[in-house]
């Protein structure tokens, strides 16, 4: 069996790398994979090397304590994939860790995709130089990002982004406000702090002071990513009233068609509020030395993808000082309330979105066909190729 090492580091990687499989598996069945992944891959009968959550960190000082640890991680990953010697290495996202493992491996020869573009675009222009030495292919979500990474030597397949084939548009509100006994009047407020436990920690406490100072009769909803949920529940515990815990990935979309707003870390999540055609604000922070040299950094005038794909500000974005509970609080009051300001939001969604999609397919099959292009070489020809069409005539 031809042998593809699949390395995700985090939550919507671990979404990606099950879509990808699963994409892989109906082309090419006769595929293995190994690797590191989430409760997402493991539903693919995917066996992780080890507990993918170790690698859900972020931010320079957050990094530091784990150093050892991470290393250790980054040795054995490496060993068993020269143990192994797979097709090909797929390292989804969470850079600091997959582009290190990459650098490693190409220099082996077994050639590495990339799936998710380092947003070297958006700050650290200058490191796209440094990539072809650690990675063979890019996978890209975004659509210019080839324009940027191809004159560095990277070819890169525009794949589209796989949060619109997410479900996300298709939760059931009724079903959710039944199984949670909600009054007709009882307003929700998705409320989603993050997969990192850095982010967690920074963001929760914040989302939490925010809540007391909406509105009675605003329940908050927060969805459990893995390799927090401890974290999330335990720090939900003392709030005034408990917010609904929803682990289930179809769960959390019926609470999005139930919910008024949400209140949203930027990255995937905030992606997933405009394919649901959920308003939402977004809040995010990050350790104040971080956050200083970022900002010296930043090419871009937005954070939030919604807002970056749409060229304009269809998101509030609330960051470091402004990411506090009084003006989170009156940023929500408008899309609770309804109106113009919902209005506005739900038609920059549809911009930003119609940018997302790839040219044919959904976004796992696009990346699916691009990475058996970049693998053919060492496949065995695919007996399915050339046959005629099921229920054909037979030949002379």
């Amino acid at each position: 069996m031809t042998l593809l090492y699949v390395i995700a580091g985090e939550a919507s990687g671990d979404v990606l790398g099950a879509r990808l499989i699963t994409a892989l598996r109906q082309r090419r069945p006769e595929l293995d994979f190994a690797g590191v992944g989430g409760e997402r891959m493991a539903e693919q009968g995917f066996a992780s090397l080890f507990p993918m959550r170790e690698l859900a960190l972020m931010g320079l000082l957050e990094v530091l304590p784990k150093i050892r640890s991470l290393s250790r991680r980054l040795d054995e990953t490496v060993a068993d994939i020269q143990a192994r010697r797979p097709a090909a290495v797929i390292t989804i996202d969470s850079p600091g860790f997959t582009l290190r493992v990459g650098a490693r491996v190409k220099a082996m020869g077994i050639p590495v995709i990339h799936y998710v573009a380092p947003q070297v675009w958006g700050w650290r222009q200058g490191r796209a130089k440094k990539l072809p030495a650690k990675l063979d292919r890019i996978l890209a979500l975004l659509p210019f990002e080839a324009p940027f990474f191809e004159p560095h030597g990277i070819p890169v397949d525009f794949v589209g982004h796989p949060v619109l084939e997410s479900g996300a548009d298709r939760g059931d509100g009724v079903r959710f406000r039944a199984k949670h006994g909600l009054a007709a009047n009882e307003r929700l407020l998705i409320v989603m702090p993050g997969s990192r436990r850095t982010e967690v920690s920074r963001l929760l406490p914040v989302f939490g002071q925010t809540l007391a100072l909406l509105p009675p009769g605003i329940r908050a909803v927060v969805p459990l990513a893995g390799p927090v949920e401890d974290t999330v529940r335990a720090a939900t515990a003392h709030w005034p009233r408990q917010p609904i815990l929803v682990r289930d990935i179809a769960e959390k979309y019926d609470a999005f068609a139930a919910a008024e707003a949400g209140l949203i870390k930027s990255g995937t999540s905030s992606l997933e509020c405009a394919v649901a055609g959920l308003p939402h604000v977004v809040g995010y922070r990050v350790n104040p030395i971080t956050a200083m040299i970022v900002r010296r950094m930043l090419k871009v005038r937005f954070v939030s993808l919604v807002n970056l794909m749409a060229e304009r500000e269809v998101v509030p974005e609330l960051l470091q000082e402004a990411c506090n509970p009084a003006t989170l609080a009156a940023t929500l009051a408008p899309l609770l309330e309804g109106g113009g300001a919902r209005a506005r939001q739900l038609e920059g969604f549809a911009d930003a979105l119609a940018r997302l999609t790839p040219a044919e397919g959904t976004p796992s099959a696009a990346a699916a066909e691009a990475v058996l292009r970049a693998v053919s070489g060492a496949l065995p020809p695919d007996p399915h190729q050339g046959a005629p069409p099921l229920g054909s005539p037979p030949g002379p």
